[in-house]
Formats: C-alpha cells, structure tokens, sequence
C-alpha cells in the first residue's frame, strides 16, 4: 500500500486523530421519537458503548439499555504498552458512569446468554430477562481453542496467554516477561486471517524487544506466523532493523511459521521444520465472533455475521444489527476506530428509523497505530463508503506511514497515537 494521501487531507476525515468523529461529535438531538422504543446493546467495548451513547445523544427519547459483564473495561489498543511495561493497568481502564450519569443509559453488568429473536427478549445470566425492539449485539470475538493440538482455555489462563482480552491475562503476560530467565526466548504464535486488530501481534513483539533491549539482552522475540504477509509489514521490519537488530525473528507459514503443536508442560512449539522451546509463550489463537453471536445463530459457515452493509442488520435475523468485530462488513479491519464509526452510522441509522426517516449512508473510517518504541510509531488508515451494495473502500483515502519518514516525524506519529486513544477513550466511555 503506497502513500495514496497526504496526512492534512486525510484529517479532514479524522477529527483530532478520531476517525468518523466529525458528523457526530457536534450534533445535538435529531429529533423526538414518537414512542419510546427500546434498544438493547450487547458488548460494551468501542462498538457497543459508542452506539449506547450516540443513541441517547441523537434522540433522548430512546431507552437504552447496555449488558456489559464488566465494571471496569480494559482496552486492547494501548495493551501493549502495558505488557511491555510503558503504561500500567489503570492508564487502558475505563467505567461506565458517564455513560449512566450524562447520557442516561442503563448499563447491566451481567452475561447475556440467550437471544430469542422471535419473541425479542435477551435473557441474561442473573435471570433476568430483557425486552427489545430493536437488538445490537457488538461482543468482539471469540477464540477457537481446539485449532492448535495441545491448546486450551486452561493453558492460556495459567502458562501461554494470549493476552487478546485485555486484561488478567496482560498481566500474566507481563509476570512472565519479568520472572523470565536472560537468554530464554519470548515467542509468538500469530494466527491466519481474519483476527481482531490484525498489527496487535507485530506491535507487541516490538514492544517485548524493547523491554528485552534493556533489561534481558541475551533474548529475543521469535514469531511463528500463520500467514505469509501481515499488515505493514515492511514499516515493521524496518522498525526492527533499525532498533532491534538480531532481537526480532519473523518467520512466515511457507519457512516454518504454521503451528503444529503446542506442549504447555515443556513449554514446546512444534512446527513442520522442529520444535521451539520458549521462556514466554504468547499463543493468539484463530477467533471468531462472540459467543453470543455464535449461540444465537447469528454467524455464518464462516464463523463471522453477515450483515446488510446499508445498516448492520443481520442477513440471518432481522431486528438485530451486528457491528464491530464479529461483523462482516467487506474489507474493513477489526479495529476500535471500525468499531467506533459503524456504531455512530448505526445510531444515526436507528434513530432516522425510529422517526420514520429514511437512513442516508455515512462514511465509515480505521485508524490503526503501532507502537514500535517509545517515541516510534507508524500508522494505516483508511475510508469506506457505506451502501446498499456494499461497504467498499475509498482508494483516495489511505494513508500509510512512509518508507522514509524521517525521526522527528515517526515521533510525531506517536504523538498522534497518543491523542487517537485520548480521543477515542472519551468518545466510547466519558
């Protein structure tokens, strides 16, 4: 992907480092629904409390209610960080009370774990049970635990993370770098295509070799790859060139990447070229939409939801529109920014529906930044155009960090990832 767009053009399109953000952040009220009808929005990450809160915003008429397990959500973007020990826990936490207290939604802290789309009701795990009109589910994804022989829920809870839900498990991850012997080696099992946040594996190694470059110089980070590419690629072996010669392994599917078999008891990696053995081991496994999605028959053979692309609603069970990283909307990524810009075009799509107004199409946005180091950073960003024939992409919109960006710019992108997350973080939660 070539540099299609110059930065000041793109940020017509990204409102302080925020993409999608400008057609809404200034709107007030569209209208006053003539009944009062009931949404329930399942998930309460970027996705989920984005269209919890614009929902209320565009049309204060319209009870909204958020099931959410969590009290305290923990961002995947910015995880990294944590585990490479650059930011702490508290830095990527956020609550609910913003969303209850300025915005008037009803956050349940519990499970959904059953959707009955004919009778409209979700039931939940403490036993109560909830009406809708109209359902949004938005629960991230699920992991496929039985795709690598010798994998399992318990191995990634106690001795290979995966550290993908951010959370307990980034701070195993983090114990394990730090109680980790010099000179053992951290590895990576990346997996194939499609996967939330698909750069997350690469900036991670990036930010394992920096803690390794200063404190465990005798290791270094190998990653086992299920694919042959992965996104910027190039930006991220240079990166690695420059300030971690020797201290990052790459290996692709084709040159013995392709986990065969993990063994958690002797810490093993097997692949069709030998075994590895690791002092960390960092499994990201295949995944798929929430279970919910999955339970409620929401997902197709592919293990994602198809929608309609002009609203979210699912193409299985009308009523209930999908977004976020379950969803199959075309060629977006699985990223917050998606996330964040599907939820406001479904907020504004519900509310004109409500009032009997026919929906426009909105533009949808990613924005995706990598941490390399501290003070480095690289970033792809990109547009699509919301239809009825689908979502597809704007060519003329793309930016990609250049091949030749100079220091001081690279420290500007890092900079800019900093006021993204601000951005975003305020926008989803405060």
């Amino acid at each position: 992907m070539g540099n299609t767009i110059s930065r000041r053009s793109f940020s017509k399109l990204l409102l302080s480092g925020l993409a999608g953000s400008s057609v809404f952040l200034s709107a007030g009220p569209l209208m006053a629904s003539t009944s009062k009808a009931r949404v329930i929005v399942i998930g309460g990450g970027f996705g989920g409390a984005t269209v919890a809160r614009y929902l209320k915003k565009l049309d204060p008429a319209i009870s909204v209610t958020l099931v959410e397990p969590k009290t305290v959500f923990h961002t995947c973007p910015m995880s990294n960080a944590v585990i490479g020990g650059i930011r702490k826990m508290p830095d990527i936490a956020h609550n609910y009370n913003a969303l209850r207290n300025r915005f008037g939604v009803e956050v349940i802290h519990d499970t959904a774990t059953l959707i009955d789309p004919v009778k409209k009701t979700v039931k939940l795990k403490g036993g109560r049970s909830l009406q809708y009109d109209r359902l949004v589910v938005s629960p991230g994804v699920d992991f496929i635990w039985d795709a690598i022989e010798g994998y399992s829920q318990k191995a990634a809870e106690s001795v290979m993370p995966h550290a993908y839900e951010a959370g307990s498990q980034t701070l195993l991850l983090r114990r394990q770098l730090l109680a980790m012997k010099d000179g053992e080696n951290v590895i990576i099992c990346a997996p194939k295509n499609p996967f939330r946040c698909p750069a997350a594996p690469y900036e991670r190694a990036s930010l394992i070799a920096w803690y390794l470059k200063k404190n465990k110089p005798k290791s270094k980070v190998i990653i086992l790859d299920g694919k042959d590419v992965f996104t910027k690629q190039d930006l991220f072996m240079l990166g690695w060139d420059r300030l971690y010669p020797g201290k990052v392994e790459w290996r692709s599917s084709s040159v013995g990447g392709n986990v065969e078999r993990l063994d958690p008891a002797t810490m093993t990696v097997s692949t069709e070229f030998g075994d590895e053995k690791g002092g960390v081991i960092n499994v990201i496994p295949p995944q798929r939409a929430g279970r919910i999605a999955i339970d409620a028959g929401l997902a197709d053979a592919s293990g994602w939801c198809p929608v309609n692309p002009a609203n979210f609603e699912s193409l299985l069970h009308p009523g209930i529109h999908v977004i976020g990283d379950s969803a199959l909307v075309g060629t977006m990524p699985k990223s917050g920014t998606a996330a964040n810009t599907q939820a406001k075009a479904l907020a504004a799509s519900l509310v004109a529906s409500f009032g009997g107004v026919a929906a426009g199409s909105h533009d949808l946005a990613s924005l995706c930044y990598s941490m390399i180091a501290p003070g480095y950073a690289i970033s792809v960003a990109g547009a699509y155009v919301q239809s009825p024939e689908g979502i597809k992409d704007n060519p003329e919109a793309i930016h990609l960090t250049s091949m030749e960006a100079t220091t001081d710019q690279l420290a500007g992108e890092a900079v800019q990832a900093d006021n993204w997350y601000r951005n975003i973080s305020q926008d989803t939660w405060d």
